[in-house]
């Protein structure tokens, strides 16, 4: 393995203890979860005592201020172990870092400690069912109403849906201003004219909550505006570069799992008198996975230095993206292929990893989307 200069022994330390937790807390109870599509509340509350959940947050509203390289780890250790039920990417890397960045004092007080411990599980209804990855084609609509906001519509592919607490909503507060009148909104689950739709069936992520949400003249106070109003756009631009990278982390780590659980595989397979292992096709299969696995593991790296210095730009997030989710579909359908039969197997860890993955495509904007951004900044 190519050495990661950028982790030093105090991140393998916090590596080792959520690897642990993962085995200990979540493993053993994943396959339930698989059928009741949802995990439990107690491994959030479970996590939170072990800082696991938003670590990035600030030390004034519970977190202990480090910075994403910790988010990273987390992320990768539950794809490594294919814990693909638990939220936890959306809510530390996605929805808090909204609250932190945009948040006023109150805000920030009345909900971060919450985050943190994991008593408040976030999400972010971005989704509809008519604007997929076109955020400025988004229909719900936030009325201003003396000192309340009156939000209606609707959303969909919402992930921690069902157990969400706090969802950050991206509505239209002025339709007639296209992405300049898309507005952020802190509304809570609790709130009525708030109903939470049937939790989703998926071909992967069986054991992750993703819901529809609805929107019935829901009294949002102005206090729950999330920034400034028409800033929402803006926000979300601002931000998808770290949600992008996020994805890409998960990506190359399960690219990497799978890829190590099969070598392992056809060591041990035999066919026709030998291990699978002893045919070249497979010893050239491998070799050209793991050579790509390594070059995105070193691009991914790249652009987690340039995100910690804060010079990640969009497109670069794009082209991480772009690759790693591309190349983590690859190497489990070639890995798949390698277990024959038992591959398509759901007992087998291969089986749930290429259900699983084929959303990464999709996630934070499809590689369709990513390949326009790249396209345009390359013909500038």
């Amino acid at each position: 393995m190519i050495p990661r200069h950028l982790f030093e022994a105090e991140h393998d330390l916090f590596r080792e203890s959520v690897r642990r937790f993962i085995e200990t807390e979540a493993m053993p109870h994943h396959e339930q979860w698989e059928k009741d599509g949802m995990v439990s509340r107690d491994v959030w509350l479970k996590a939170g005592e072990q800082g696991f959940l938003a670590p990035t947050v600030p030390e004034a509203y519970g977190g202990f201020a480090a910075d994403f390289r910790y988010n990273t780890i987390v992320n990768e250790e539950v794809c490594r172990a294919g814990a693909s039920g638990l939220g936890w990417s959306l809510h530390s890397d996605i929805a808090v870092p909204y609250i932190v960045r945009y948040g006023n004092e109150e805000q920030k007080q009345r909900y971060l400690p919450a985050c943190v411990s994991g008593e408040c599980v976030t999400a972010i209804a971005m989704t509809e069912p008519g604007a997929g990855s076109d955020l400025q084609g988004i229909k719900t609509t936030a009325t201003r109403d003396g000192d309340h906001y009156i939000l209606n519509g609707s959303k969909t592919f919402i992930t921690n849906g069902q157990m969400s607490d706090l969802v950050i909503v991206v509505a239209k507060t002025d339709p007639k201003a296209g992405a300049k009148g898309t507005s952020l909104f802190l509304v809570e689950a609790a709130w009525e004219g708030f109903d939470k739709g049937k939790n989703l069936e998926k071909l992967g992520l069986k054991a992750q909550d993703t819901s529809e949400l609805f929107f019935d003249n829901v009294r949002v106070p102005k206090e729950n505006l999330l920034g400034e109003e028409g800033q929402g756009f803006v926000y979300l631009m601002q931000d998808l570069p770290q949600e992008r990278l996020s994805v890409a982390s998960a990506a190359v780590a399960g690219s990497q799992s799978i890829l190590q659980q099969t070598i392992e595989y056809v060591k041990d397979r035999q066919a026709f008198g030998k291990p699978i292992a002893g045919f070249q096709n497979t010893q050239f299969k491998l070799a050209e996975l793991s050579a790509e696995v390594s070059s995105a593991e070193v691009f991914h790296d790249r652009c987690l230095e340039l995100h910690l210095d804060g010079k990640l730009d969009a497109t670069t997030a794009a082209k991480i993206k772009l690759l790693s989710t591309d190349l983590q579909c690859r190497v489990v359908d070639e890995c798949l292929q390698l277990h024959g039969g038992y591959g398509y197997m759901w007992e087998y860890p291969v089986a749930r990893a290429y259900a699983d993955a084929r959303i990464m495509r999709i996630y934070a904007g499809t590689n369709e989307i990513m390949k326009l951004i790249i396209s345009r900044e390359i013909m500038k």
